[in-house]
């Protein structure tokens, strides 16, 4: 066993022993579906206590929205009820009064320039009789306060931490934008231009009317100087938790009326036992008819590649766990499907072993692993870079599921890429030093071409020499599922359209199973269904109208005897329209970010096929599901995302076989280099893909109704990505290439220079 062997063997067993230490030790946060949470009614009023319209609910819901995520409370649900309510339901909230404290504060945030000490009993000018503003500040001293010179809105960034060398504790940073930095350079310049000592030469930090911070501005800086402008800190005796509860409230910014707190109760879980169960065992199921298929095609290698799959489990798992992410039935679907998916590594490396051991069928089995680790390394690299660069665009640019999409997104990649790359490394190349494995070419499963190479090489068929006649095969697809969201539309679930959310009382004691079946049976399957507070049955559900309610009631009522209204209220939705345009922001972004990594490491044809190829998809993905009638909910959401990272990377690998195949040879038309480039990687697509249906199709007939559609998008998806990167990113960037080329000379005109003929890259060899 080589250095680099043994490195890679003890760095694979430290981590994984780390993951389970962390996982047998530490609790997973569950969603509300699995694990149910608080709801929380707020009650939105302007100062005059009046109630708030729909359009200030609104912008309060979404300042809500980041104070939640700055908890640390992912996948939170926020809708608007009425015109002025805010229903908030946190999953597995530690301390819920820390969290009605937090959400419920308005967080008016103001700076001040201070007049003087007020004496006792004035609070009115002696010029104007206008009322002063008069707060007391930390010490109890009575200030009187100029007018608000800067607010919370020209706070960029807060940040808490601890200030140990000049022993001021626990204080909050605050970082200014460009104007108000300025406008904080000039007020402390003018506080300046009062003698050291001087209450006037104080700026008071005022929080929600209360003095929070006043400070004396050092006696080092001049009159009209001011401190600088980039930002300020506030200190004040906090502790660890009040500052941090500070700085998330002032970078979550001023809620635009206050909110009051109306009702907070428990709520259980959006999905019950059995659909919880029947899901873990099609997961389960699906796993291990992955690990059975990577067995079967590549031998003991499969095996070992499956072993290090269990590991890839383990390890994501662990870090999903340490870093307290949120864990909903969806996200560990997707979980799941990603270790269907993580094969990939592996398959790219041993088709390109195979490759080697058949065109050196003398060289030893170790040197022909070792190099399909090397050649495999660029297409591995490539098509999780791009997808590390998504994963984070999307966490720093949106908000909500889709920020907790990126996190899950990049944890997968970076421990698929560990699970690969070291840990079945290792274990495939010990096993390579073995003699038996080396010798018996049906034992190690590389040695020997699969039955997918096999038949490419016997049939060898001709592709792209009309690329154009594919594209219009793609074309035709788009525009069915075009004509499917025009003519049937698209049934936009209740977290797009809002709804209809409703309480019930029974005299009888129905458990949360019985009411879905029954409600199920009823015509009713697409409803949430929960329990609140004292054993009340919650029905939150799209378009409802009165006689649909009254046989809902009614339905129920078979179950529970006398059944009684107790809450009945339109809700908006809660993909709300900032969320859904961040998400938007986030995706676009991400999609020219990896356009302009993918013309960088290619070429800007292969990018721009490969963009090409995955809108493709997600447009088919959209209109299968127009046609079909199902709904486009946050699931499908989270299913949508996956399918584009699948499209890009299924792209990714085809295109850099044909770099590196038209890198060995220029003369060769790109037509030609294209061919053999798909052929070569289509092993590999059929094998990744296999592992990844096996899973699906498990989800799709075992899982339930609560993941059925979930995983009819990916098969959809993946059915269609597979197709897209052959047949719409290569041919698409093909016609790019010929169309970008230069024209050819005009005959009849002589020119006294004689022009070397050119290549056409899709012409077989013919000079023009």
């Amino acid at each position: 066993m080589t250095r680099a062997t043994t490195v890679r063997a003890v760095l694979a067993v430290a981590v994984l022993l780390v993951s389970v230490y962390i996982t047998l030790t530490m609790s997973p946060r569950l969603g509300l579906d699995l694990q149910g949470g608080t709801r929380m009614v707020l009650q939105a009023k302007d100062s005059a206590t009046v109630e708030a319209d729909r359009e200030t609910t609104d912008r309060t819901l979404e300042v809500l929205r980041q104070r939640i995520d700055s908890l640390g409370v992912a996948e939170p649900v926020l809708t608007r009820s009425g015109e002025d309510r805010i229903i908030v339901e946190l999953p597995d909230v530690q301390d819920p009064r820390q969290a009605a404290a937090v959400i419920g504060r308005t967080a008016q945030l103001s700076f001040h320039e201070v007049l003087g000490a007020a004496p006792p009993g004035t609070d009115t000018a002696p010029e104007t009789g206008e009322k002063r503003l008069i707060l007391p500040d930390e010490q109890g001293t009575r200030l009187d306060l100029g007018p608000v010179r800067l607010s919370g809105a020209g706070v960029k960034d807060a940040t808490a931490f601890f200030e140990a060398q000049q022993a001021a504790g626990w204080t909050v940073k605050l970082d200014f934008h460009k104007d108000a930095g300025k406008d904080w350079t000039k007020l402390t310049g003018e506080a300046a231009c009062h003698p050291a000592g001087d209450e006037r030469r104080r700026v008071a930090i005022v929080l929600d009317e209360k003095v929070i911070s006043s400070p004396q501005v050092d006696p080092s800086v001049g009159c009209q100087a001011g401190l600088p402008s980039g930002g300020t800190q506030i200190t004040g005796s906090f502790t660890a938790k009040e500052a941090r509860d500070l700085a998330l409230l002032i970078k979550g910014g001023a809620l635009p009326v206050p909110v009051e707190i109306v009702e907070q109760r428990t709520v259980g879980p959006t999905l019950g036992a059995a659909a919880i169960d029947a899901s873990a065992q099609a997961a389960l199921i699906g796993a291990a008819a992955t690990a059975l298929f990577i067995t079967f095609v590549y031998r003991l290698f499969g095996a070992l590649a499956a072993v290090a799959l269990a590991a890839y489990g383990v390890i994501s798992y662990a870090a999903l766990v340490g870093l307290g992410v949120t864990l909903t039935l969806p996200g560990l679907a997707g979980f799941v499907l990603a270790i269907g998916m993580a094969v990939d590594a592996n398959v790219l490396v041993f088709e390109r072993a195979r490759e080697e051991c058949q065109d050196r069928p003398t060289r030893s089995l170790r040197s022909a692993l070792t190099t399909g680790f090397q050649k495999a390394f660029s297409a591995v690299a490539d098509s999780n870079i791009t997808t590390l660069l998504a994963a984070g665009l999307l966490f720093f640019l949106g908000s909500g599921p889709v920020k907790g999409f990126g996190v899950t997104l990049a944890i997968g990649v970076i421990a698929s890429m560990f699970s690969a790359l070291v840990i079945a490394r290792a274990l495939t190349e010990i096993a390579a030093g073995s003699r038996f494995v080396s010798d018996y070419r049906g034992v190690n499963g590389i040695a020997r071409p699969g039955s997918v190479r096999t038949w490419l090489t016997r049939k060898d068929p001709q592709l792209f020499r009309k690329p154009v006649q594919w594209l219009v095969i793609s074309t035709v697809l788009v525009a069915v599922a075009v004509a499917g969201i025009v003519v049937r539309g698209v049934d936009l679930g209740v977290e797009f359209t809002g709804g209809r959310l409703v309480e019930y009382s029974t005299s009888r004691p129905v458990d949360v199973e019985t009411a879905r079946s029954t409600l199920a049976d009823a015509g009713f399957g697409d409803a949430e269904i929960t329990t609140a507070g004292d054993g009340d049955i919650s029905v939150r559900t799209g378009k409802l109208d009165n006689d649909g309610e009254y046989a809902l009631r009614t339905a129920l009522a078979t179950e529970g005897g006398e059944t009684t209204k107790v809450r009945d209220e339109l809700i908006g939705p809660s993909l709300g329209d900032e969320l859904r345009r961040n998400a938007l922001i986030a995706l676009g972004v991400a999609v020219l970010v990896q356009l302009a990594y993918l013309a960088v490491r290619f070429r800007w044809t292969f990018a721009v096929g490969s963009v090409i190829a995955m809108v493709h998809d997600v447009i088919i993905v959209v209109g299968a599901f127009a046609w079909l009638g199902r709904p486009v909910d946050g699931i499908f959401l989270a299913a949508l995302l996956t399918v584009i990272g699948y499209s890009v990377n299924d792209s990714v690998v085809v295109f850099d076989r044909v770099r590196e195949l038209w890198a060995g040879n220029r003369k060769t038309p790109l037509a030609t280099i294209a061919r053999r480039a798909v052929l070569q990687t289509v092993p590999r697509t059929v094998n990744t893909g296999m592992g990844a249906l096996f899973i699906l199709v498990a989800l799709a007939v075992l899982g339930g109704d609560s993941l059925a559609d979930f995983a009819l998008a990916l098969l959809i998806g993946i059915v269609v990505g597979t197709w897209s990167s052959v047949f719409t990113a290569v041919p698409g960037a093909l016609v790019l290439e010929r169309t970008t080329t230069a024209p050819p000379p005009v005959p009849g005109k002589s020119s006294r220079r004689t022009r070397a003929p050119r290549r056409d890259p899709l012409d077989n060899g013919a000079r023009v």
